[in-house]
């Protein structure tokens, strides 16, 4: 019988202490959306960690979608604040999101392809609505994550077929996190709202092959995210005990 209450201490990670300092600077420096962070080697030196460390917070803050790095010129915060979901909580989505992505691939890949065979009148405006709405969002600056929803859940209902759409609908709370990943990708949502168009033109053909490969090409995408590229365990290499900076 093991004692839990005695199992082995996590030891934090360095750049979840970075990322706490950075969300104190955003704030005491009132930083928002279009500002700029010190460049890391400044935030090293002035941290007392390696310039790893930083790269690792800054990743972090990137795969959430709050900062952007643009090629030699910076890191920008995207949103007005650095305030994001706990790192655990990111490696557990992390964890889980490839069995997603697999099951949705091989969920709605046929399903597209049984929309295609069995849609009515009534199923293409609703995914003709859900399309205008998506580019709307777009268009408004936002991501079109409804009008994306609204568009998948419309190609599962024009599969008519109970059985999938109760699958669908077990994993939809995943499937959400998924495409919440996805959408936040640079330049994801009008390459999303174009794959989607392709789909509805297969649909709207009745051409299922064609259906289920642009569905299958567009579920490869969204599995495509920053996320899945973050080592949630690599840390600063070099910070002897957390103390000193980096070249």
């Amino acid at each position: 019988m093991t004692d839990d209450a005695l199992r082995p201490m996590a030891r934090p990670r360095l750049y979840e202490q970075v990322l706490d300092r950075l969300r104190a600077y955003a704030v005491d420096h009132e930083l928002s959306a279009g500002d700029r962070l010190p460049p890391e080697r400044e935030l090293a030196q002035r941290l007392g960690v390696s310039r790893s460390s930083v790269k690792q917070a800054v990743v972090v803050l990137e795969v959430q979608g709050l900062v952007e790095t643009r090629h030699g010129g910076g890191t920008y915060l995207v949103r007005d604040t650095l305030d994001a979901e706990p790192v655990e909580s990111l490696v557990d989505r992390r964890r889980r999101l490839p069995d997603v992505l697999e099951a949705r691939e091989a969920l709605e890949t046929k399903l597209a392809e049984l929309a295609a065979e069995r849609r009515s009148e009534k199923d293409l405006e609703e995914m003709r609505s859900a399309l205008r709405a998506m580019e709307s969002d777009i268009h408004s600056g936002g991501h079109g994550v409804d009008g994306d929803r609204r568009f998948h859940a419309a190609v599962t209902a024009a599969g008519h077929s109970t059985l999938l759409a109760e699958f669908m609908g077990s994993i939809s709370e995943s499937v959400a996190e998924s495409r919440n990943e996805s959408l936040r990708q640079p330049g994801r949502p009008t390459r999303s709202l174009d794959q989607h168009a392709r789909i509805l033109a297969a649909v709207e053909r009745g051409d299922p092959k064609a259906a289920a490969a642009a569905m299958r090409r567009h579920v490869r995408t969204v599995a495509k995210v920053r996320l899945l590229e973050w080592n949630p365990d690599e840390d600063g290499k070099g910070d002897a005990d957390g103390t000193t900076a980096g070249g």
